[in-house]
């Protein structure tokens, strides 16, 4: 069965033995708001591949580079800012794109007619 990115499927237990780590560290990343899982209605931690992709994320910060909690905190926020950053400026680039696009329309599908730039003034004596 394949799942979506976003859908929260997987228990606690499972992560942690996916990423060989504490059930309890999940429970700490969560207390510190690295990670956000979803619930069950019987409140049941529920986390999706994406919380599993940040998760191992976190792991690479703090074992392999020496990143404490705080600074993880500042990382992830700063990667956030980042990622919605880009985000708008391929947004407006496309907006950009389709403006200048929209303004090249050939002269034969012209909708409004040129008019002479030079006007004609007579003076009399």
């Amino acid at each position: 069965m394949i799942h979506q990115y976003d859908e929260p499927v997987y228990l606690i237990s499972i992560v942690a033995k996916i990423l060989d780590i504490h059930p309890q560290t999940l429970r700490q990343y969560e207390r510190e708001n690295l990670i956000c899982p979803s619930r069950s209605n019987g409140r049941i931690r529920l986390y999706s591949q994406r919380d599993i992709d940040k998760i191992k994320l976190i792991l690479r910060l703090t074992r392999e580079l020496g990143v404490n909690l705080a600074g993880v905190d500042i990382i992830l926020r700063l990667k956030d800012n980042v990622d919605n950053m880009e985000q708008e400026i391929a947004e407006l680039r496309h907006a950009v794109l389709k403006a200048k696009n929209a303004h090249s329309v050939s002269p034969d599908k012209a909708l409004v007619t040129k008019k002479s730039v030079y006007e004609m003034i007579i003076f009399q004596k």
